[in-house]
């Protein structure tokens, strides 16, 4: 791994709502073997971890809580005694208690994987940077879907996914891989 003193792993939206076809075409079908090889290394160093998970505020939304929709993927489950902080906006930061319990425990580093890249990942990154974490996007362990904008364009999940990716890069996340991140 990184040499990474007391780096927080926080794991977002890892949830079975992403299965739902409205999504669309998905990029990165490893994205949840990766985030669990990040989990378990995370777990055997006993290092802090944070799962972040969204809580749709429509009944119809994909992660209504109740639903089978808002529960987590097996590859990210929590553990018992994890941190589970949850959402119902993009940010992790926004309306829960993420940044205070990172600044409680002394907590500078974060490393950051999930669903969806271009949307609640790049939203807690630029967040993240933006109030002075030291922050890293793993980028083969996260994914996302096409889209079309409002011009009827078509974006693929690949060109979503790397676009996003470069709009962090540098900027407000160091991107790395997991095999980085690893150490392997």
């Amino acid at each position: 791994m990184h040499t990474l003193t007391n780096a927080a792993l926080i794991v977002i939206d890892v949830q079975q709502g992403f299965l739902d076809p409205r999504w669309g075409q998905r990029n990165n079908r490893e994205a949840e073997h990766n985030i669990a090889a990040l989990l378990a290394a995370w777990r055997k160093a006993g290092r802090p971890l944070f799962h972040v998970q969204h809580g749709s505020r429509s009944e119809t939304g994909a992660f209504y809580p109740g639903t089978p929709g808002h529960a987590f993927k097996p590859e990210a489950q929590p553990l018992p005694g994890e941190i589970v902080i949850p959402k119902d906006v993009n940010s992790a930061f926004i309306g829960t208690d993420l940044e205070a319990r990172l600044r409680a425990a002394d907590i500078a580093t974060v490393v950051l994987c999930g669903l969806t890249t271009d949307h609640c990942v790049s939203t807690t990154a630029r967040m993240a940077g933006n109030l002075g974490f030291h922050t890293f996007l793993v980028e083969d362990a996260c994914a996302t879907h096409e889209r079309t904008g409002p011009d009827g364009t078509w974006f693929s999940a690949e060109q979503m996914h790397a676009t996003a990716v470069a709009s962090l890069n540098g900027e407000f996340a160091g991107i790395t891989t997991t095999a980085a991140m690893l150490g392997k």
